[in-house]
């Protein structure tokens, strides 16, 4: 026995989990054990045995387990043989939260970390109480096309909408498994939409209309600038195909990243001055704002509210995502930029909507880069992208919140075998959501829409 806990991949050690979550499966740091054995015991009850090469729990053995210990504990004692003798660790606790999380699954776009027009780009569903991968829509599917911006309403896949970018390109708005696909841009806005978010009804759609572009930086820790040249929000009533514009939103100014509250009764969206870019990428500093918005007229407020004013702070502040709660604001930080996911110095906080207070979460933060958070339907859960592990890769991570926005210890997706899984797998995770029940997108249809290049045109209210 040895006083010290067991170095472990991924570190799971003292996480919160909803009891319905995969087995938390793990590898040994060192590679060259000749067996792994662990014993996990419930406080409340219960007792499950894994032993080989990692720790490979059974499903059902291991849902019965959380099961039995929602609001309590599961305690593991890890054993390792090598070279013929055993070592003992210190036990280290799980924690089975009370809070449930009953999504489904999660949602997220698998891309390569380069930096390719296309490529083996797909829309993936996972299931969370188990292993098991679904694709939505990839490229086998439509060759040759990028798409993304995949939103649901609310974690409700019922309401569902997704961009295609480039030739042939279009907006996708999917109602109880109808599709519909839409020319978004026109003679009185600068493009198609993007960066889409549901008002809570499922009436409507915000949209940002923009310009995205790449540059590169040669001899520096800092690989790429992802920026906008323009950008505009606007919202799209999809019972009469109609875009609501307002001139507050349609300025000279960058407007981006729209986020309707938890009522529908607010518009959050960031902005920005304009800036020369690429050569002034480093004056860039985005401004958290919010505009009312009735849903019953569906028109727009007359005063933009400034929640976090970025150049007077020095900061950019982008991707403000509210709780479902009500009581929340999430959204990322960084020195410059309005495209998080390529800036070094990304970090999530938390505005309490009550006070207007805002923090750093610490607890879910790291040295790199974390971005693209949602939250779950109770609003007792996170999902983020962090690059924590090699700066290169965005992975996914989950926390549990509590009712006084305190997050528990992020932990990495379960897989299998994660050593395995996360070496072999050459994809990026991007733009993670919770899904209340499975995705269901006929990929057939999708073909025949995308290449028959029909759209009907919105028009201006």
């Amino acid at each position: 026995m040895v006083e010290r806990l067991p170095d472990i991949y991924p570190d799971y050690i003292g996480v919160t989990i909803p009891a319905d979550i995969a087995p938390l499966n793990f590898n040994f740091a060192d590679e060259d054990i000749d067996c792994m054995d662990v014993v996990v015991k419930g406080s409340k009850g219960g007792k499950i045995h894994a032993n080989g090469d990692w720790a490979d729990f059974d499903i059902d053995d291991w849902r019965e387990l959380t099961t039995q210990n929602q609001g309590g504990k599961i305690t593991f004692t890890v054993c390792i043989e090598k070279d013929g003798k055993w070592t003992q660790y210190q036990d280290f606790d799980v924690f089975v939260s009370p809070d449930q999380l009953d999504e489904w699954g999660l949602t997220y776009r698998r891309i390569k970390p380069g930096y390719e027009v296309g490529g083996d780009i797909g829309i993936y569903q996972r299931e969370l109480n188990t292993f098991d991968e679904y694709a939505i829509l990839t490229e086998t599917a439509v060759p040759g096309r990028c798409f993304n911006c995949h939103t649901a309403n609310r974690t409700n896949p019922n309401r569902l909408s997704m961009q295609i970018r480039g030739e042939g390109g279009g907006t996708m708005i999917q109602k109880d498994g109808h599709q519909m696909w839409l020319d978004t841009k026109t003679d009185s806005t600068k493009a198609a939409g993007s960066y889409s978010y549901w008002h809570p009804d499922g009436n409507y759609l915000a949209l940002a209309v923009n310009s995205v572009h790449q540059s590169f930086f040669t001899g520096t820790a800092q690989r790429i600038e992802v920026y906008h040249r323009f950008s505009n929000v606007e919202v799209l009533d999809i019972r009469t195909n109609e875009l609501i514009l307002s001139p507050l939103l349609q300025t000279d100014d960058l407007e981006i990243f729209p986020a309707f509250s938890h009522d529908g009764r607010w518009l959050y969206y960031s902005s920005s001055k304009p800036c020369r870019v690429p050569a002034e990428y480093e004056k860039v500093k985005c401004s958290l704002c919010r505009i009312a918005f009735d849903a019953e007229k569906g028109t727009f407020g007359e005063v933009v509210d400034t929640l976090l004013n970025g150049p007077a702070t020095d900061q950019s502040y982008v991707l403000a995502r509210p709780s479902y709660d009500g009581k929340w604001l999430m959204y990322c930080v960084s020195s410059r930029g309005n495209f998080p996911v390529s800036q070094n110095d990304a970090d999530l906080w938390l505005m309490d909507l009550k006070t207007g207070e805002s923090r750093k979460l610490d607890e879910l933060n790291s040295p790199q880069i974390e971005s693209f958070h949602n939250w779950s339907d109770n609003s007792r859960w996170t999902v983020f992208s962090s690059k924590r592990e090699d700066g290169m890769y965005t992975k996914l991570y989950l926390a549990h919140v509590d009712d006084k926005g305190r997050f528990s210890k992020p932990f990495l997706l379960p897989q299998r075998n994660p050593r395995k899984f996360y070496r072999e797998m050459m994809d990026a995770y991007n733009c993670p959501d919770f899904t209340r029940t499975r995705v269901e997108l006929d990929a057939h249809e999708a073909y025949r829409q995308v290449y028959d290049n029909k759209r009907e045109q919105v028009k201006i209210r």
